[in-house]
């Protein structure tokens, strides 16, 4: 049988480590009590129709890499990483006479305008004439940043709500994921990879290449650029030349295929190519991606047939 522990040992080191602990429920990495934080007004024009309300930051927020945060031991849990408290309200307004799904993306900065953290955030669908009002957080800080004072918008892309990427939620009636990664650089080659997966019921065939059309900002088809399957010559000791073969893609299964260019320059207008419409094949439904391709004035985009991906 076993014997039942004394509790009041375990109970007094519970507490003492508790009050430990407790010396930093105010600011991250020291012992001094944040004020509690107000939202400040902000007047800056909108970009593409996303407007900062307000800014909120704590009156007594120190950076992350103080000196006394690094030297000190706590045993307080909820103080490692720690959230910063810092958020920016913002308002989305669609003037369009379509709904439209918006991808945003926010940069925190310092005093200098120096950015500290960059947040993207998806908003959509936003009915034609609607205001949508959410709220962006900094969330924990990053090592070694300076103190964060201002929030602004690096960027908006807007696509119809009809052809915007699904990310999550319910699968769309297509069966079918399309989405673009953050791509990849080097030494003037590009490399932007397409994702696909099967979130239906059903198994989903391929064969072949992924259909493209390239668009710019207002989502009219951009000329003059070659879109070739395989390299193209653009590169050698890639897979982008590998034959296309037959895939049937099981439930819960995904393939991928990539984009491929140099951005370099020469005689002639570079190009930039913000948005391109990704059919998976043949009478897929459309999905709008936004790779930002800097094609310069090569005039050449190689796409990689689709290959299943390892589960």
């Amino acid at each position: 049988m076993r014997r039942a522990l004394p509790l009041l040992p375990a109970l007094a080191a519970l507490l003492l480590l508790t009050a430990c602990g407790s010396e930093r429920a105010g600011t991250p990495g020291t012992g001094e009590a944040a004020a509690p934080a107000s939202p400040t007004t902000v007047t800056d024009p909108p970009v593409d129709g996303v407007r900062i309300t307000s800014v909120t930051i704590p009156s007594a927020t120190p950076s992350p890499s103080s000196s006394s945060d690094r030297s000190s031991v706590h045993a307080d849990p909820l103080t490692i990483g720690r959230d910063s408290g810092i958020s920016a309200a913002y308002e989305v307004t669609n003037d369009a006479t379509q709904a439209l799904t918006y991808t945003i993306l926010f940069t925190f900065t310092d005093d200098a305008g120096g950015a500290m953290s960059n947040k993207e955030e998806i908003v959509g669908p936003v009915a034609p004439g609607a205001t949508v009002r959410r709220t962006v957080r900094l969330g924990e800080w990053a090592p070694g940043t300076s103190r964060v004072t201002r929030a602004k918008v690096g960027r908006v892309t807007k696509v119809p709500a009809a052809e915007a990427p699904s990310v999550s939620g319910d699968c769309p009636s297509s069966g079918i994921r399309v989405s673009a990664d953050d791509g990849d650089a080097a030494m003037g080659l590009r490399v932007v990879g397409l994702h696909l997966r099967n979130c239906g019921k059903r198994d989903y065939s391929l064969n072949g290449y992924p259909l493209l059309e390239l668009l710019d900002d207002d989502l009219s088809p951009v000329d003059g650029v070659r879109i070739v399957h395989g390299s193209g010559g653009i590169t050698t000791g890639t897979d982008f030349d590998a034959p296309a073969r037959p895939l049937v893609l099981k439930p819960g299964e995904s393939a991928s295929s990539g984009l491929m260019w140099r951005n370099t320059t020469g005689f002639g207008t570079a190009v930039n190519v913000p948005h391109v419409r990704v059919r998976a094949e043949q009478g897929a439904d459309p999905v709008i991606v936004t790779p930002h391709l800097d094609l310069g004035t090569t005039g050449k985009l190689a796409v990689r047939a689709w290959t299943r991906l390892p589960q």
